[in-house]
């Protein structure tokens, strides 16, 4: 069975969500890209009708680091996968970029919001986010995961607060 790498780092850190729509979705490790930082907003400043608010994307920023789940998925789920991340509309832009584990490098697949426009998240997505987290907390790159995920979200509402 072909299979290939994805790199998840806002909902689909929960297992329960990525596999509802992609069952060959197995945690392979967790992983950090290196030089991007984790922000919340809509595509083009539209609220999502499922989320209600922000959801999560990445921009690059040299020095920062965004941690996440490793998964790995049969290709039979990449077409569901760029459906849950609304590629065809073009909110979301697949790409393939490197990863690094305490040991190795590994080239996964990502999705990177189009024309975002920074938005705080809902509570609802945030409850999606914390038992992602949690449920791995013996994991020390969780703890860092969710330590930053509550500083992004934090600065992402004095931004929206002014």
């Amino acid at each position: 069975i072909s299979t290939f790498l994805y790199f998840a780092y806002g909902s689909n850190l929960l297992k329960e969500r990525l596999q509802l729509k992609n069952p060959s979705a197995t945690i392979y490790c967790v992983a950090k890209l290196k030089d991007y930082k984790l922000v919340f907003g809509n595509h083009k400043g539209l609220a999502s009708q499922r989320w209600h608010g922000g959801v999560a994307t990445i921009e690059h920023c040299p020095g920062d680091d965004v941690w996440g789940v490793v998964w790995r998925m049969n290709m039979s789920d990449l077409e569901s996968l760029d459906r849950q991340e609304n590629v065809k509309m073009g909110t979301y832009s697949p790409v393939e970029m490197n990863v690094s584990t305490s040991n190795q490098d590994l080239s996964c697949r990502m999705y990177i919001m189009n024309s975002c426009i920074y938005a705080p998240p809902s509570l609802q997505y945030l409850q999606v986010q914390s038992p992602a987290c949690y449920n791995k907390s013996q994991n020390t790159a969780f703890i860092r995961t969710l330590a930053s995920f509550t500083s992004v979200v934090l600065n992402t509402f004095k931004r929206a607060s002014g």
